[in-house]
Parts: C-alpha cells; structure tokens; sequence
C-alpha cells in the first residue's frame, strides 16, 4: 500500500477514501499527519507498548492484546513479503509459514481504537491489523500500514492524490 504508484486507479481511490475517512474522523488531515508523525518518531515503536496504547497532543490509539517485540518483527519481514507476492501469507510449504499464520491468528482479534483528544475534532475510528481474504489469503489493513508503517510523506501524497478521471473533468469542463 505504502507505494501507491503500483496501485490501480481503482485500488488508489478506495485506499484514499478510506484514508481520508479516518482522517476526518480523527479531526482532518493535518492532525492525522501530526499522528503518523508523533508514531515514526517514537522508539520503541508504540504497538510494543506494554499498556496498548499510545498517546499523543492530538490523539490515542488503544488496543486490547499486547503486542511483543518478536512479533512486530516478523509482522514487519511478512509485510515485505506481501509486497511481493500479494499476500502475507507465504506458500504452504515455506519454512516461515507456520510462524505467520500463527502470527495472523494472534493478531487478527486485535482491534484498534484511535481517537482525537478532543471530542469536537472528531469521533475517531477502529480497525483491525488483517484483511482476510479467503484461507489462503490475508493481506494488511491498508490504514493499519499507513498508520504504523508507511512514510508521512507516501500517506501524505496518498490523501492529496487526485484521481486522473476527476483531473480530466475538472480540466475539461473549462473548455468553452
């Protein structure tokens, strides 16, 4: 998700609106990008935290389970893979293929709660880390990613993309 240039016009719209859904639901994009930013900078990296949650001037996410350090990690090398191949989960017969379902199994339940610091700046929203597919497929929240992995600048481009169907509207109904 995090290179949105490989995307379908149709797969970059639906991650846009969906994208600038939460956004407007956590107060709008400025105090979303200020969230993503306050995330990138905090090390450890705020899903290891061990109260679930992570709290900043404009905003809290929580969670419900805890999340450890190990599992962050191979979270992180299956999503370089998914990049690959379209899926978290890797072939059947991969040596690592146990180790991320099972990873997938203890994360799925995990429901995330991110809500603004004030209730007059918007009702904030939840989501789970995986998309399910089918039982062969999962693939990762595509706002799970941006929120926790993409860059501010990818997320940023990815709220301000204008779909080129739209652009060529706009430029042609100027036309007399």
């Amino acid at each position: 998700m995090c290179d949105f240039s490989t995307l379908s016009e149709d797969e970059k719209k639906l991650h846009r609106q969906k994208l600038l859904q939460c956004a407007e639901n956590f107060g709008g994009k400025n105090f979303f990008l200020h969230l993503l930013e306050a995330i990138r900078e905090t090390k450890p990296h705020p899903l290891t935290a061990k109260n679930r949650e992570f709290t900043m001037d404009f905003g809290t996410i929580s969670w419900n389970k805890s999340i450890f350090a190990d599992k962050l990690q191979l979270l992180l090398r299956a999503r370089t893979n998914e990049g690959k191949q379209d899926n978290l989960l890797p072939e059947k017969d991969a040596k690592n293929y146990k180790k991320v379902l099972n990873l997938v199994r203890a994360l799925k339940p995990i429901v995330f709660h991110v809500k603004p610091a004030r209730k007059e700046d918007g009702i904030g929203f939840f989501l789970q880390a995986f998309d399910v597919i089918d039982t062969d497929t999962t693939k990762l929240n595509p706002v799970f990613d941006a929120l926790f992995f993409c860059s501010v600048e990818a997320v940023k481009s990815i709220l301000n993309d204008t779909p080129r169907h739209a652009a060529h509207q706009s430029i042609s109904s100027t036309d007399p």
